[in-house]
């Protein structure tokens, strides 16, 4: 098995968590949050943040922000991937979070 590259650059940088919350929304929904800063930009994107962002329904997740070494920033609406301009850590709570509420099945 091996080990995804993202993973690999993480773990041999001093990535400092900033964020790692759950929040339960509903019997069946939860939102997961994951934010590192990173000592250098991956590869792909022209900041120092690493992050996942989830929203999780009846065990399938249904909204992700995240970004990839190589691939950068962007977002997944179900099957679909959508590129997402970063700017700020704020700014992509704040998207991340209008998204959750706005999200229908």
């Amino acid at each position: 098995m091996t080990t995804p590259e993202g993973v690999v650059i993480l773990s041999n940088m001093s990535a400092k968590l900033m964020l790692n919350e759950r929040h339960s929304l509903s019997e069946i929904s939860f939102v997961e949050i994951v934010v590192w800063r990173l000592p250098l930009p991956l590869s792909g994107s022209h900041h120092d943040f690493k992050y996942r962002l989830a929203l999780i329904v009846n065990g399938r997740c249904v909204l992700r922000y995240d970004s990839e070494a190589g691939k950068g920033d962007h977002k997944h609406k179900g099957e679909e991937e959508i590129p997402y301009f970063f700017t700020t850590p704020q700014a992509l709570l704040y998207d991340f979070w209008q998204d959750v509420d706005n999200w229908r099945p």
